[in-house]
């Protein structure tokens, strides 16, 4: 926690799907294996399109098809610094079926993307960002923060 008692965070407004792609983009500059990245918010909220950025800048392939893994719930990616989960837990009934997929050894050896974090339950890591997506009238935003041994990395991975 900051010396205020509160956990990291910062507002950026995304005034469109290329923004949150760009949001996504930066954010994988910053990312290392061991991080997990919670992509919270409601259906359509941006959390796919938010990956997508962040999964064709850790590739290096600007091109790159990264298609919702809701159906296949992890989809797996290769880039110069490691492998990168992108998980959508959505379709999960129990938090131990996460264990079936393998997050254990994600969480040790890759960066984990995580749409719907809260279906983890107990299984969820203290050491974590966060980014919460919001709806404001016309627009939309996301909140970023970080928390456990992640506050230190707060500024270098969200810039301030």
């Amino acid at each position: 926690m900051t010396e205020s008692g509160r956990f990291p965070s910062r507002r950026i407004d995304l005034v469109d799907a290329a923004a949150t792609e760009a949001l996504g983009a930066r954010l994988a500059s910053a990312l290392r294996p061991g991080d997990v990245v919670f992509l919270i918010g409601g259906l359509g909220a941006g959390k796919t399109t938010l990956a997508r950025g962040v999964v064709r800048a850790w590739t290096g392939d600007s091109d790159l098809e990264v298609p919702s893994p809701t159906f296949t719930l992890t989809q797996l990616y290769d880039g110069p610094r490691g492998v990168l989960w992108h998980m959508d837990l959505y379709r999960l009934k129990q938090a131990e079926e996460a264990l079936e997929l393998g997050i254990e050894d994600a969480f040790a050896e890759a960066v984990c993307l995580i749409e719907w974090p809260e279906r983890l339950g107990p299984l969820a890591p203290v050491d974590k960002f966060a980014l919460s997506f919001l709806e404001d009238g016309a627009g939309r935003g996301v909140i970023l923060s970080a928390h456990g041994s992640r506050m230190d990395r707060f500024a270098e991975v969200f810039g301030g």
